[in-house]
């Protein structure tokens, strides 16, 4: 069960990623499917496959961060519109 504290990492996460990609939209947050323990930010990625890339580099760099310095393990995943939670 995802605490408090990798919620948070996990919008942190997200906003950063926000900053330099205006285009995301983020869907929700979700359990690992190998280890509950991991979190998967959700998000609609950009239609452009050189900015998608570029999103998951960026992603990559900020979640090792966070596993360093927190011990959370907290990635993005790719989601659709249709997954998306109505606010």
């Amino acid at each position: 069960m995802m605490n408090f504290k990798q919620r948070e990492l996990g919008q942190t996460l997200f906003d950063k990623l926000k900053q330099q990609f205006p285009e995301l939209e983020l869907v929700g947050f979700s359990e690992g499917p190998e280890d509950p323990s991991d979190i998967l930010v959700n998000v609609i990625m950009p239609d452009d496959e050189d900015r998608e890339i570029a999103v998951r580099e960026l992603a990559a760099e900020i979640s090792t961060d966070i596993l360093m310095d927190h011990g959370y393990l907290i990635i993005i995943s790719s989601a659709s519109r249709k997954e998306k939670i109505p606010a």
